[in-house]
C-alpha cells in the first residue's frame, strides 16, 4: 500500500508537472521601440528574461517609432502563434489598429511604457506615472536653478502622448514662478543628437538662459554635450527624465542636476507577468487596465541607492 501511494505521489506530480510546462509552452512576442535606448533596451530585456523565468519562449523585436514596422511584426507574431504580445506602441493613434489586428486573432496585448488612445483592446496598459514625475521633475528643477532667470525646454516625441504629459507638467509647476521665462522650447523627439542639434540652435539665440528642461534624458545628454561645447554647461542647469545609466554617470560627474527615474524594469516585469496570469487563467490579474506607476526623483544626494539599470534600492 505505501509503494502504491508514493506511485501515486510521484504520478500526481509528475502530472502536475507536465500541467504547469503545457501551460508555459508558448512564445511571448515583445516589441519595443529602439534598443539602442538604454531605456528601451532594459525593457525588452526585463520583459524577455522575464518570460523565459516563467518557462516561454521570447523574441524581442523593435519598429523604432515607425507603425508600418509595428504592423508587420504584429503579422509576425501572429503567424508565430503568440500566446501574447507584450508591445511598447508607436503611436498613440496610429498603433491602434495594430492592437486590434492582434485582438483579432485571439492575442492579448499588453502595452507598456506608452498608452494607444483607446481602451478596452489591450488586457493592459502599464505606464509610468508621468504626470506625477513631471512634477517631480519641475519642482527639483527649481530647486537647482532658482526662481528666475530664461530657461529652455526639450521635449519630445509628438506621436507619443507621454511627451505632452511631461511638458504639462512641467509647465503646470514652472508658470507658478512668473520670473522664469521659457524662451524656446523645441521638438527633439526622444533623441540625443538631435537634443545636441537643437540645444545648439537654441543657445545660439538665447546665450544668456539658466537651465534647460528635458521630456527624457537622451535629449538632455545632448544638450549638455551641446553646452560643454560652448563653455556654457557651468552656467546652465539641466535636468532630465527617465533614470538611465548615462544620466546617472552625469549626475555623478556633476554635469546633470537629476533625473526622474521611471519604474521601466519594474513594469516590464509585472506585463509579462500580468500576461502569464491571462494565458493561465483567461482573466486578467489586475482590475483597471491603465496602471500607473511611480516614479522618483534622483539627484547627487541619492544617487548611491541607483543599484542597476532603471532600479534603486529602498
Amino acid at each position: 500500500m505505501l509503494k502504491l501511494c508514493k506511485r501515486l505521489l510521484a504520478a500526481t506530480i509528475a502530472f502536475t508537472a507536465i500541467t504547469n510546462s503545457a501551460w508555459a509552452d508558448g512564445l511571448i512576442s515583445i516589441i519595443v521601440n529602439d534598443p539602442s535606448n538604454p531605456y528601451w533596451h532594459t525593457e525588452g530585456e526585463v520583459a524577455r528574461k522575464t518570460a523565459v523565468k516563467l518557462g516561454y519562449d521570447a523574441i524581442v523585436t523593435a519598429h523604432k517609432g515607425d507603425t508600418n514596422t509595428e504592423s508587420n511584426l504584429v503579422d509576425t507574431a501572429i503567424t508565430n502563434q503568440a500566446k501574447a504580445i507584450i508591445l511598447d506602441p508607436a503611436n498613440a493613434d496610429g498603433s491602434v489598429g495594430a492592437v486590434k489586428k492582434a485582438v483579432a486573432a485571439g492575442i492579448p496585448v499588453f502595452l507598456i511604457n506608452a498608452e494607444i488612445n483607446q481602451e478596452g483592446l489591450a488586457k493592459a496598459q502599464l505606464v509610468s506615472n508621468n504626470a506625477q514625475g513631471a512634477a517631480l521633475g519641475a519642482i527639483q528643477w527649481v530647486q537647482e536653478v532658482g526662481g528666475s532667470g530664461n530657461y529652455v525646454e526639450l521635449f519630445g516625441a509628438p506621436s507619443d502622448n507621454n511627451a505632452a504629459t511631461r511638458s504639462n507638467g512641467y509647465e503646470t509647476v514652472l508658470t507658478q514662478y512668473p520670473d522664469l521665462k521659457k524662451v524656446a522650447q523645441e521638438v527633439a523627439n526622444w533623441d540625443r543628437t538631435q537634443g545636441y542639434n537643437k540645444m545648439q540652435s537654441m543657445l545660439q539665440a538665447n546665450p544668456n538662459i539658466t537651465g534647460v528642461i528635458s521630456g527624457n534624458d537622451e535629449m538632455a545628454l545632448g544638450a549638455i554635450a551641446a553646452l560643454k561645447e560652448a563653455g556654457k554647461l557651468n552656467q546652465v542647469k539641466v535636468g532630465g527624465f527617465d533614470g538611465s545609466p548615462d544620466a546617472i554617470d552625469a549626475i555623478r560627474a556633476g554635469e546633470m542636476e537629476y533625473t526622474v527615474l521611471q519604474p521601466v524594469a519594474v513594469f516590464s516585469e509585472d506585463a509579462v507577468r500580468q500576461a502569464d496570469y491571462y494565458i493561465r487563467t483567461g482573466k486578467t490579474k489586475e482590475k483597471n487596465e491603465k496602471q500607473l506607476f511611480d516614479c522618483m526623483v534622483v539627484t547627487a544626494q541619492n544617487v548611491g541607492m541607483y543599484t542597476s539599470p532603471f532600479m534603486v534600492s529602498q
